[in-house]
């Protein structure tokens, strides 16, 4: 696929989504990380899973692969989704949503990574990230748990969170198969000691193992 046919797909993708309600509790959570360098086709891909509320790691899956698919921002997804199926076809464990360290809706076609993988395997999905890909925010207020809206365009695609009292917001943004207050309200649930909740930051320091070959691929 071109990166020509890719922005061509997204577009057709963008339809499917369905920003909507959780129509069930979220029991178990799998934070989703991926890592490369931008020239190199090493993809590093990392799902953790964990009950809620305890927060409790009950498995991981962590591979490595190759991508054939070029770095060209925007269209990170298709760098990057064939590298967390490939770990998610090797969880045993049922999870009810997924979290992503990267967008849902927040991308300027509306089809971050979360919302691609949400996609295709069906389940809640929602996008964790650390810093702004596309829209414009007001500053929450400074105590955890205040959030502002983040637009684009003039549509609402996310949020600022506020997951620790004076410490720099997470920009949340649902993936699939569930709505803005239910993505905020999951990564809240999720908080731990950190700033970024506890799905994605244990999947990053699992890829992160794998990168420096500490961990063994699954």
């Amino acid at each position: 696929m071109t990166p020509r046919e890719a922005v061509e797909l997204q577009q057709r993708l963008r339809e499917r989504v369905r920003i909507t309600p959780l129509d069930k509790p979220i029991k178990t959570i799998a934070g989703a990380d991926i890592s490369f360098n931008k020239f190199d086709p090493t993809v590093y891909a990392g799902l953790v899973v964990l009950s809620l509320p305890s927060l409790e790691v009950i498995e991981e899956v962590g591979i490595v692969s190759q991508t054939r698919f070029p770095y060209v921002p925007g269209l990170l997804s298709f760098r990057e989704s064939p590298s967390v199926l490939e770990a998610w076809s090797k969880l045993k464990t049922e999870q009810d949503a997924v979290m992503f360290d990267g967008q849902g809706i927040a991308h300027p076609r509306r089809v971050g990574i979360a919302s691609h993988v949400g996609l295709l395997i069906g389940r809640p999905t929602l996008g964790c990230a650390k810093s702004v890909l596309v829209g414009a925010y007001e500053e929450p207020e400074l105590e955890r748990g205040h959030w502002t809206q983040l637009i684009d365009k003039g549509e609402v695609v996310g949020a600022a969170v506020r997951t620790k009292t004076k410490v720099k917001p997470i920009f949340v943004s649902p993936g699939h198969l569930i709505d803005l207050e239910g993505a905020i309200r999951l990564t809240l649930e999720c908080d731990g000691s950190y700033r970024q909740p506890e799905p994605t930051r244990r999947a990053h320091h699992l890829v992160n193992a794998l990168r420096r070959g500490e961990r063994e691929p699954d």
